[in-house]
């Protein structure tokens, strides 16, 4: 059966290509496999396209295309999409947890009938998907947390957390960018800096990459940051 994503009007100038509702590897790897159509053959007028977990926003200029001609193109682009299959790139991230880093740990671990060390191994054992960057620039939403320790948000979000917070909440995972308010638990942090406009490139992460969590002992803080703060990525890139 031929199938085609769901195109949806964002405005007069975006439009959103839908391919489902759900987190999903398959679903996120059609999202991309768009994108990189698009990259390499951009229609008339394109000026940006915006990856999220279940679709892509593309945006226009209005005044240089058609419309129905861009949905008609999008529309054939999308029929039977396989997922693109390949990663992205895979990094090994340092995370100090628990804590003065991570100050929900012992709760959340509590709340599993876990230890704190049980917890951290369980986090750090798997391996995550970037599904999108969003909310913060450079902030990373990440698929892959083991069941066992998905959590409900807090019912009483911070106003402000830490850059670079490793957090959770309910199935997702996430790698905070800059200092921001966030309802999700603090289980640690990183001194990767994941957004830094000064850098070339600005984000470290991609949709599409992966990442694994390795935990450090707090000792190591102080010149990891430093590395981190002189331009150093401090995460490792290794290959899948």
């Amino acid at each position: 059966m031929v199938q085609t994503a769901r195109i949806l009007p964002c405005g007069d100038s975006a439009l959103s290509v839908e391919f489902g509702d759900a987190i999903d590897p398959d679903l996120n790897g059609k999202v991309l496999a768009l994108e990189d159509i698009l990259r390499a053959n951009p229609p008339a007028g394109l000026l940006e396209t915006v990856p999220t977990y279940r679709s892509l926003t593309v945006q226009f200029d209005p005044t240089l295309t058609d419309y129905d001609a861009l949905v008609a193109f999008l529309a054939e682009q999308t029929k039977n999409l396989a997922p693109r299959n390949t990663v992205g790139k895979r990094w090994h991230v340092p995370v100090v947890y628990g804590g003065a880093y991570g100050a929900d740990l012992e709760e959340v671990a509590e709340r599993h009938n876990l230890t704190p060390q049980e917890l951290i191994d369980l986090h750090s054992a798997a391996i995550y998907r970037v599904y999108m960057i969003g909310f913060l620039p450079g902030f990373a939403y990440l698929g892959g947390l083991d069941p066992r320790l998905a959590t409900p948000r807090r019912t009483q979000p911070r106003a402000k957390i830490p850059s670079g917070s490793i957090i959770i909440g309910g199935a997702q995972a996430a790698v905070g960018s800059i200092e921001g308010p966030s309802g999700w638990h603090l289980l640690g942090r990183t001194p990767v800096r994941s957004y830094a406009p000064e850098r070339d490139p600005a984000f470290l992460l991609a949709a599409g990459d992966e990442i694994v969590f390795q935990p450090i002992d707090a000792s190591k803080w102080d010149s990891l940051e430093r590395a981190a703060m002189a331009g150093e990525p401090v995460a490792e890139q290794v290959t899948p």
